[in-house]
């Protein structure tokens, strides 16, 4: 009888040494993210200003009576980039502090903030494109004007809990369509 405990004893102690990853925990990994192919398409409005947005995005009307604020919504993305458009008569410096102002209110969960200056002469527009980075609810920001005449606000936001792990590359693929928006705006 006491061979039979000592069999058992040897036969568990050889069947239990396995692989360490076993036991140790697994880091948390997230889904994977399938993007479209980007590809981009003239926004026709009648608005005083054109430019190009992805093909894989969708307008809908924003709540306000200004036929010139809408939403570029992402729907497989769970995506939606908020645009505001405001005629510039003698208020720049207010609208420009108020973008500014509406960016930095992220500060509080931002890691960093960029900002990236747009300056195309030829079609005079001009602009910053502002990456937030961290979990904040807005991870890209952006404004736009000719200095005298048009001024376009921008305000990228998802649809779920800012995690910038899980959205990163989400957060790229959109904030290159915003940055083909912005290399691509003419006004009319």
């Amino acid at each position: 009888m006491n061979k039979n405990y000592i069999l058992v004893f040897i036969s568990l102690l050889l069947f239990s040494c396995s692989n360490d990853e076993v036991n140790t925990p697994k880091p948390r990994g997230y889904f994977r993210i399938t993007l479209p192919k980007s590809e981009y398409q003239n926004f026709v409005s009648s608005c005083p200003f054109t430019f190009e947005v992805s093909k894989n995005s969708v307008f809908t009307k924003h709540h306000s009576n200004n036929n010139c604020w809408f939403n570029i919504v992402y729907p497989k993305l769970n995506a939606t980039i908020h645009i505001s458009y405001n005629p510039v008569n003698s208020n720049l410096k207010t609208l420009t502090e108020d973008s500014r102002s509406l960016v930095y209110k992220h500060t509080s969960k931002a890691q960093y903030i960029n900002e990236k200056l747009f300056n195309k002469k030829e079609s005079k527009v001009y602009g910053i494109l502002y990456e937030i980075g961290g979990n904040a609810a807005s991870n890209c920001q952006f404004f736009l004007t000719d200095s005298s005449h048009h001024f376009i606000r921008g305000a990228l936001y998802f649809s779920n809990t800012p995690n910038i792990d899980s959205l990163a590359p989400v957060l790229d693929y959109i904030k290159t369509d915003i940055i083909k928006l912005i290399e691509s705006t003419h006004w009319k």
